[in-house]
Formats: structure tokens, sequence, C-alpha cells
């Protein structure tokens, strides 16, 4: 990806975060697991993670609009509950954290794709149980919340169709005693 002596930013935010052993930190030991170039490459796969990059820029949207509507309720006098804000930043975070998770299953990494695919079927679980508590948020957050479960139910099918699945094989067991040797 160079061009006249310029790299480019995800070239760059690759070798950071290469350099600064993240894989390891997040992958355990199935950080260096990467999939075949060939199966990254397929047109379906492709497509698959299209439909995740947008799915979560609608997500990282949702998470931002209710950042919005918490401040333009507190600068019109209302009392936004702690939880309110609490949850704002906490589904903003997460959404980036995804973001992360994304890019590297993007570029092979199982862990990634695995810890993607899992926390897309976790997080919209919790989040509507939450949302059902009586009281706990105003109807515009719980609207909020049925939206942000929604869309993360569309990132977990895309991510667990046949094709991703198939993409994305479990890695290996090694062995304890191969583990120890390393």
């Amino acid at each position: 990806m160079r061009h006249h002596g310029d790299v480019s930013l995800p070239v760059l935010a690759d070798r950071l975060w290469c350099r600064l052993h993240l894989d390891r930190l997040a992958g355990g030991r199935q950080a260096d697991h990467v999939i075949r170039e060939d199966l990254l490459a397929h047109p379906e796969t492709v497509r698959s993670f299209r439909w995740t990059r947008w799915l979560l820029v609608a997500e990282t949207a949702v998470g931002l609009a209710a950042i919005v509507v918490a401040v333009l309720l507190t600068r019109a006098g209302e009392t936004v509950a702690w939880a309110v804000w609490f949850r704002a930043t906490v589904v903003f975070l997460i959404t980036l954290t995804l973001s992360v998770f994304a890019w590297r299953a993007q570029l092979g990494y199982y862990w990634a794709y695995q810890r993607l695919r899992l926390f897309s079927r976790i997080f919209p679980v919790v989040t509507l149980v939450v949302a059902a508590i009586p009281g706990l948020y105003p109807s515009w957050m719980v609207v909020e919340q049925i939206l942000f479960s929604l869309l993360m139910v569309g990132i977990g099918d895309v991510l667990t169709s046949d094709h991703m699945r198939a993409t994305f094989p479990r890695p290996a067991r090694v062995p304890r005693q191969e583990r120890s040797a390393e």
C-alpha cells in the first residue's frame, strides 16, 4: 500500500498494533492463528465484512445519537439519570471495540472473528434484559437499546453464516505439553 514513500493509515495502524503485541493480549493463545489469504479474498467473505462494517457504522450512529440526546436534554434543563449516561457511554465504547475486532477479523485473525461473533450474540440479550427493567431508562433510551440489539443481531447473523463459519474454522488444539515447550 505504499505510494511514493507514503504509508496508508491502515498500514500504520496495523504496524503499531503489531508492535505493541495487542493481538497477543487480545487473542491469547490463538493470537497468531490467521486464515488463508484466499479465504479472505473470497467475494462472499468480502461482502460479509462490508455488511459488518456498515452495521457497525449504524451502531456507532445509534450510540452517538444517544449521547447527543442526553446532552440536549441536559442543556434543556432536564435531569438525565446516571444510568442513561453510563449506558450511552458504554454502548459507544462497545461499538468502538467491536469495530477493532472487525478490523482484525477482516485481516484474518481468528480470535477477532470469534470475539465479534460471541459478543454479537451476548450483547443483544443483555441489552434487552436491561431495557426491560421498569423505570431504569426513559423510553427513548429503551428504543435506542432495541435498535442496538437489532443491529447486533444483524452482525451475528452475517458472522454465523455457513460461509463465514467455514472461512474461520476453529484452530486445532495444541496439547498442553507442546504449549509449555514453546
